[in-house]
Order: C-alpha cells, then sequence, then structure tokens
C-alpha cells in the first residue's frame, strides 16, 4: 500500500536530456534540475578532456577546479540518496512485498558504488593535466571521462524510469521533505553562488522560466547576481569543448 498522501499530481519539470517524468503528488524539480546539469556537465567534461591541447594550462586549471565543484555537487547528491531516500523507500516496498521494488533500489546504490572510481580517476586526471600536462594523460582522461559520463547517463535513466516512480508511489511527503532538508545541508554561502548559475547553465526559455517559477524570487535574484561570473569561468575551462 502506498503512504504517499491521497493529494493531486503535481506538475514536474521536463528537461533536455530527462528520459522519464515521474507524476505523483512529490514535487522533483530539484531532483530533474540536478539530472539536467549532470548530464550537461559530463558532456561538456568528456569534450574538454579531449578537445583541449595539452599546452593550454589556463583551461586545464580551470578544469581541474570546475571538476572539483562539479563532484562535489554529484557526491552530496549520491550522499543524499544512500542515506536518505534510498533507505526509506527499502523499508516501505519492503512493507509492501515488492521484492522488484527492491532489486530496483539495490541496483541504484550498487551504481553509484561502480560511478565512484571513474570520478575519482577523472578527478586524478583533471589535477595531472593542471600540474604535470602531457599527451598519455590527456589520452587517458578523455578515455576515463567518456567512460564516466556513459555509466553516469545509464544510472540516470535507471533511476528516472524506475526509482523515482517509487518514490513517488510510496514516499510520503514529510518523507521527501527529509530527503530536501538532507539535500540543503552542509552548503556554504560561496557554494550558493555556485549552485544556482550551475542549476540553471544550458537553459533557456520555457524550461528556464519553469524553474525560476518552481524556485521562486530568491533563485531568480541569485542568478541575476552570479550569472556572469559563472559563465566567465564556464569559457575559460570549456573553451575547447
Amino acid at each position: 500500500m502506498s503512504t504517499t498522501s491521497a493529494t493531486r499530481p503535481r506538475r514536474q519539470l521536463c528537461l533536455p536530456g530527462q528520459s522519464a517524468t515521474a507524476e505523483g503528488p512529490l514535487d522533483l524539480s530539484g531532483m530533474y534540475l540536478a539530472h539536467h546539469a549532470f548530464r550537461r556537465d559530463l558532456a561538456r567534461f568528456a569534450a574538454a578532456a579531449s578537445a583541449t591541447p595539452v599546452s593550454d594550462a589556463e583551461a586545464w586549471r580551470a578544469l581541474a577546479v570546475r571538476w572539483q565543484r562539479f563532484s562535489s555537487v554529484l557526491h552530496h547528491h549520491h550522499t543524499t540518496e544512500d542515506a536518505v531516500l534510498w533507505p526509506q523507500l527499502l523499508e516501505l516496498v519492503d512493507a509492501a512485498g515488492n521484492a522488484s521494488a527492491r532489486a530496483t533500489l539495490e541496483a541504484m546504490e550498487a551504481e553509484h558504488d561502480r560511478i565512484d572510481p571513474l570520478l575519482a580517476a577523472c578527478a586524478a586526471g583533471f589535477e595531472a593535466m593542471a600540474h604535470t600536462p602531457d599527451d598519455a594523460t590527456r589520452d587517458r582522461l578523455a578515455g576515463t571521462a567518456a567512460e564516466t559520463r556513459d555509466c553516469l547517463a545509464a544510472h540516470l535513466v535507471h533511476e528516472e524510469t524506475e526509482a523515482l516512480p517509487l518514490a513517488q508511489r510510496h514516499l510520503s511527503e514529510a518523507g521527501w521533505q527529509r530527503v530536501e532538508k538532507a539535500a540543503g545541508e552542509g552548503g556554504s554561502l560561496a557554494d550558493l553562488f555556485f549552485l544556482v548559475p550551475w542549476a540553471a547553465a544550458g537553459l533557456g526559455g520555457e524550461d528556464l522560466e519553469r524553474a525560476l517559477t518552481v524556485f521562486g524570487r530568491p533563485f531568480r535574484v541569485l542568478l541575476w547576481v552570479t550569472r556572469g561570473r559563472f559563465e566567465r569561468s564556464e569559457q575559460i575551462a570549456f573553451r575547447h569543448a
């Protein structure tokens, strides 16, 4: 039996690259916005790792810093899921006797475990290119970045098509708010000044307006304040992508 409240389905974000939209009473906007940003970033990192000349020290330094920021956000996202979202859902689907749902949620955690070493390898590669660049390191990094892009993309498809519908079916609003609270913990003002333009990057027209409407006036104001500096930094890091 579902534990979600008997409320009408919320309008969900549907962003470029998103594989599915889980309809239901929970507002998954933050999840879908993060997924869009992860897909966008990994595509750009893979392209930059392949195309950035070994001799462009400024771009490699910028890429190393940018990777640290990206991977920190992704690590926090996955930690929140592993520590708060999946355990709640596992308890609920077990109570409902849903073995196939349990298998899906166990797969989510296993996929995180496969992604983590790839992220660490990319971090080491970008750091090496920022300090001791050479052709062999760049070639290895390009291959690892492409593998990471593809591995995370497959994980996000699995999550959007199978795991998030379980959240809509089983999780209460209070349970989802515990996830949202954990997702928002631990960040500084500097983190927020990065996160807002980072989340909005690559969105335009109706997609951007919908995101701004969902997250309200503070998000809109912060985006106006932070976007220029963020975009200037992006132009350095990804100028060859």
